[in-house]
């Protein structure tokens, strides 16, 4: 019986890049660092990066998956990673269910969302 989701791997050719974004940009919590597998950790979940030789290039279908991350201010984090030259897709707004949405492109094209409930 599955009892969760515990983790995420996103695949690229282009460690150097996602995991500067992850990392700085992002300021993921690190948990380590192999080299060609990366993983950063939010209490009982990890999302990992790593190196495949079946990826090359941009994400094709960066619609496909969408990440979200938690935030308890989503103004004042589009506006630091905005500085930090992230491309936003969508500023945030206020979702029906009451909750806040903002989009955003990875080194990969990637797309994650920042999600304030």
């Amino acid at each position: 019986m599955v009892y969760g989701v515990i983790g995420v791997i996103i695949w690229t050719e282009n460690m150097k890049s996602m995991l500067e974004f992850y990392r700085d940009v992002l300021r993921l919590p690190l948990h380590s660092d192999h080299g060609d597998f990366i993983a950063f950790e939010f209490g009982g979940f990890r999302l990992n990066l790593g190196l495949h030789d079946k990826v090359k290039g941009p994400s094709k279908e960066p619609f496909r998956i969408m990440i979200n991350l938690g935030v308890h201010d989503i103004s004042e984090e589009h506006s630091r990673l905005s500085r930090k030259g992230v491309t936003f897709i969508r500023t945030p707004e206020k979702e029906a269910w009451g909750g806040w949405v903002s989009t955003f492109y990875d080194p990969d094209g990637n797309i994650l969302q920042l999600l304030q409930t």
